[in-house]
């Protein structure tokens, strides 16, 4: 009973996005079964028919007079075969379509899940392990309804008419073949998921190995030759492939094991429908047509159960998936919200005690950081690189929750923010520059997708982009290519400061601005920079503020951080000229 349990709380989740679609699934279940009655009844009829033509036929023979109506049965066998025909292909076609468009919500459902993720969440994994959750166990999942609940659903409902069809003839013989067939449809249900459990499951873990180590091999392989690990990291690819050899080995017998019993199962409750039938004719309660009519229709049991040891035994990688999967959801945590779609301004923020610590860090990432940003002030937060300048970014935008203290930003706890109202009044500018394969005027309005083009070519006049982008021959349409690669890392820059101008924000966090551009240019960036920051509240995170590096404009006051720790704090006289070089 606890393992029923704990496999209902698994697939819960999972169950309840089957279920929005369940008019369709439902569908799809009676298309099933049609072509499988279809099979049954094409066998039945085509039995019963022949038996009666030969034993009329002999009849004749022996010259008695005798008649057979032949156009109902011939009609009947049509029937069938076209309907099982057309059936199967409108299924095939039918549940493949609905099986994509589950695939599409359950992948949808899991990037609502990431997209509820922080920042110290999503570290824990590499971008290969995100892939095989969004790719692997997502396709592993959609077995859940075309292999695992539909066919035995439709398979169990068979024979239980089959066997009430048999029992109207020949009552011993329909509660035999009940028995017979119930008990097979156990094993070859629970039987085969219990046998194939731990080898499916592994199966999973090991799969994830291999595409991991192989994404890891490929993306440094430079760096493998260099040192001379790459023969090292073959070995270990080698060990994994074998271990998963191994257990598709193992499951592939199991699998054969299942198809074997299954085959026995049909011909044994045939052989005994047969031996039945025939005790009946003997004692002339039934004809010799309807005596060779219930076995084979039996026979057509095979269509029945023939997918079911396959998608059984591996029902531990299914089981697995889920699983997995239900972790991403456990580590999300709800963002409770106010009733007010926008809380109002957020031109003022405080971090009250604040501290970060990574699961497996050494040491915290900030260690009880206290700040107040007023309205219109313009912090520098200087630090050298792993001083938690990121790791403050991220809690402030709520990529991250702190593992202790609390951030107030307009006067209401950070938590209680709605997402777009945040998004909305607060914006960030990361080290990192983020670019879509697509063209500059689609990059620049994922900041503001209402924006017009003359918008576009204003934010692109304050990075001094416009006079560049205008000898394209494809102007705004240019396309950037993947990650920004046409473009050189300056512009790639200049191309996301270019979309923070395209916002609207109260509060700023502009995360080394200036990196990757040189000195003129960062000086009439820097110019621009300070005339739009005007009314609004910044934060620069920076390594250095000395007339050496280019310095942001209008700084305020200044904290600098030591290995997440508060060192010292100095204020900068408003108004004071930081642009120095």
């Amino acid at each position: 009973m606890a393992k029923l349990n704990s496999l209902a709380v698994t697939f819960r989740p999972w169950l309840a996005v089957l279920a929005k679609r369940r008019k369709r699934l439902g569908l799809g279940a009676m298309l099933m079964a049609l072509t499988l009655f279809s099979a049954l009844g094409l066998l039945a009829v085509s039995g019963w028919f022949i038996t009666a033509t030969g034993l009329t036929g002999l009849l004749l023979a022996a010259g008695v007079a005798a008649s057979l109506e032949v156009y109902v049965p011939g009609g009947a066998i049509r029937f069938f075969a076209v309907s099982r025909t057309v059936s199967r292909y409108v299924e095939r076609l039918y549940n493949h379509d609905t099986v994509l468009r589950l695939l599409a919500d359950l992948r949808t459902q899991l990037f609502g899940v990431l997209a509820g993720l922080d920042s110290r969440a999503l570290a824990q994994r590499r971008a290969s392990d995100w892939l095989n959750r969004l790719t692997a166990d997502i396709d592993t999942l959609d077995s859940l309804y075309l292999r695992l609940l539909a066919p035995p659903a439709v398979a169990l409902l068979a024979i239980l008419l089959l066997s009430g069809g048999v029992a109207l003839f020949v009552p011993l013989a329909g509660g035999s073949l009940a028995a017979l067939l119930l008990l097979g449809w156990l094993w070859l249900t629970l039987g085969q998921a219990r046998l194939g459990l731990a080898a499916s499951e592994r199966h999973v873990s090991q799969l994830e190995a291999l595409r991991s180590r192989t994404m890891e091999q490929l993306q440094g392989m430079a760096e493998l030759k260099a040192y001379g690990s790459l023969a090292i990291h073959r070995e270990r690819l080698t060990a994994i492939e074998q271990h998963l050899q191994h257990a598709q080995q193992r499951l592939g017998h199991w699998v054969a094991l299942g198809n074997a019993l299954e085959g026995w199962l049909v011909g044994a409750a045939t052989l005994m429908t047969l031996w039945l039938a025939a005790l009946a004719w003997q004692a002339g309660s039934i004809s010799g047509a309807v005596m060779v009519m219930l076995p084979m229709a039996v026979l057509a049991m095979n269509e029945a159960l023939g997918a079911l040891p396959a998608a059984f035994t591996w029902f531990g990688a299914t089981k697995s998936a889920a699983e997995r999967l239900n972790q991403l959801e456990a580590q999300r945590q709800p963002v409770p919200e106010t009733t007010t779609s926008d809380p109002g301004s957020a031109h003022e923020i405080s971090l009250n005690a604040v501290s970060v610590h990574y699961p497996t860090a050494l040491q915290p990432a900030l260690d009880n950081l206290s700040l107040t940003l007023k309205p219109g002030e313009r912090w520098a937060i200087v630090g050298e690189s792993g001083s938690g300048k990121s790791t403050l970014a991220m809690l402030i935008s709520r990529q991250l929750t702190p593992t202790q203290g609390n951030i107030i930003l307009g006067g209401i706890p950070l938590e209680y923010w709605p997402d777009a109202a945040l998004r909305r009044r607060v914006a960030v500018l990361t080290q990192q520059t983020e670019l879509l394969d697509a063209s500059l005027a689609t990059n620049l309005r994922l900041a503001n997708p209402d924006a017009g083009e003359d918008d576009l070519w204003q934010a692109l006049e304050r990075v001094a982009l416009a006079s560049w982008v205008q000898t394209l021959p494809q102007g705004l349409d240019t396309w950037v290519g993947e990650g920004g690669r046409r473009l050189s890392g300056g512009q790639a820059r200049r191309v996301a400061l270019a979309r923070l101008y395209l916002c609207q924000p109260d509060l700023v966090i502009l995360d080394e601005p200036f990196a990757g551009v040189d000195e003129p240019t960062a000086q009439l960036l820097s110019d621009s920079l300070d005339a739009w920051l005007k009314e609004r509240s910044v934060i620069y995170l920076v390594h250095d503020v000395s007339n050496d590096a280019p310095t942001p404009p209008g700084i305020t006051h200044m904290l600098r951080l030591i290995e997440g720790r508060p060192n010292a704090a100095a204020t900068i006289r408003h108004g004071a000229n930081t642009n120095k070089r």
